[in-house]
């Protein structure tokens, strides 16, 4: 009769809850909700009447509901102008970013590159010693780069942090094996990569690329050093001054029939939004593998 004892499955502890898991559930939701409530109370503001906002009444929920703010942004020009040219240089910061990333960590990941470890090591020496900012500032000076795109672009276009993860993701998932069997069937090392290593790579593709561009999106220091020139400002660089400055509407620039339609804390809201809506359109679209690059090597023995 012993030997006939059912046995349960195993799988039923796994159904459990336990105390543990509803405080992680409790602390995940806390986190959750300290980035949630900030947007949906700027995105109250900034939709909500310059009364309402001066009142200090607007919370979650917008009152006396208006977009004068977004009309003043687009009637003045300058922040959509920004925007534009911010989208740009995103996009290229982004393709630039991926392509040296890949062409180096790549090599690095194949065993048949002889001083790999050597080159790893001067590459990533980079993420823990730097130069400083003057002499930083000297070379975009002696390379003609100051007041221009490229000071944007080029010097943040290669990260040794997004090189180390592609470079540990192609060295788990693509086995040297394949890559023999292409060398015998004739390919090359172009033909590898392009048609069996990056379409293998999909999911870590698209967690660096949104990586890069939402850094270069988000940085705005490096336009405050290099950048003199109005035109060539990116949007989060007017946004910070907006956010420092007392009088929004001289950072700014706005014209007198944009910017008296609203107040400046209204225009602070708008602005942050119109910024922040980019990045947020393009993610649901990369989600996927989103979720799945910043899982490589979690189940991994």
């Amino acid at each position: 009769m012993n030997q006939m004892a059912v046995v349960k499955p195993r799988h039923s502890s796994l159904n459990r809850v336990s105390i543990g898991d509803i405080l992680i559930v409790v602390v995940i939701g806390l986190l959750c909700l300290t980035c949630i409530l900030p947007f949906i109370h700027i995105a109250a503001k900034s939709i909500s009447s310059d009364t309402a906002v001066l009142s200090k009444t607007v919370y979650l929920w917008p009152k006396g509901v208006t977009v004068d703010a977004y009309r003043a942004i687009f009637a003045d020009g300058q922040l959509t102008h920004s925007m534009l040219y911010t989208v740009e240089v995103t996009v290229l910061f982004t393709l630039i970013g991926m392509v040296v990333t890949v062409c180096a960590a790549y090599p690095l990941s194949r065993r048949r590159l002889k001083g790999r470890t050597f080159l790893s090591f001067v590459l990533m020496f980079t993420m823990y010693f730097s130069a400083g900012l003057i002499p930083e500032y000297l070379l975009m000076k002696q390379l003609g780069l100051l007041n221009t795109m490229w000071a944007l672009v080029l010097p943040l276009s290669f990260s040794p942090y997004n090189m180390l993860i592609m470079k540990s993701y192609l060295q788990t998932t693509i086995p040297d094996s394949l890559e023999e069997a292409a060398f015998l069937d004739g390919a090359s090392n172009l033909q590898i990569l392009w048609k069996i290593v990056l379409p293998l790579s999909k999911p870590i593709l698209a967690t660096l690329a949104l990586f890069y561009a939402v850094g270069r999106w988000n940085a705005y220091a490096d336009a405050r050093y290099y950048i003199t020139t109005k035109a060539l400002q990116p949007i989060q660089y007017i946004l910070s001054n907006m956010v420092l400055s007392a009088s929004t509407t001289e950072t700014i620039s706005l014209s007198e029939s944009a910017a008296s339609t609203s107040t400046p804390e209204v225009l602070q809201a708008a602005a942050i939004m119109f910024a922040t809506l980019p990045i947020i359109c393009v993610y649901p679209f990369v989600q996927k593998y989103f979720v799945q690059g910043v899982m490589i090597g979690a189940v991994k023995g």
